[in-house]
């Protein structure tokens, strides 16, 4: 689970504010990081689903219910962000949107390793 500081820096990187605008990606790299942090919400709602088990196949608890679709709005939200910026930013350099987001969706996935 992700720590209260991981949270709020996740929302930030979201471009999530009090009023509840988004602000655009202003780099290629942060488009990156909220992908990050689109992953790590979606690998939340599979962590909670292994732990209670498929909805369709095991009776959830009130509190298990609640907890998985907070986890899947957060991941929801999450995504949507992403794709909002990653249109903005590929209208805005005037490149390909599905190039774009492929190459965020690798760097954020699959980054390259640290000179030694």
């Amino acid at each position: 689970m992700l720590s209260r500081d991981a949270q709020v820096d996740g929302a930030r990187l979201l471009g999530a504010s009090d009023t509840g605008s988004t602000d655009v990606a202003r780099t290629f790299d942060d488009l990156v990081e909220m992908q990050k942090a689109a992953d790590q919400a979606h690998a939340r709602v599979l962590e909670l689903r292994d732990a209670y088990g498929r909805p369709t196949q095991t009776v959830w608890s009130q509190e298990q219910t609640e907890a998985y679709e907070k986890a899947w709005r957060d991941w929801w939200k999450a995504a949507d962000h992403v794709q909002a910026a990653v249109t903005q930013y590929a209208r805005d350099e005037e490149k390909s949107r599905y190039g774009v987001e492929t190459s965020v969706r690798t760097k954020a996935r699959h980054p390259e390793p640290e000179p030694a």
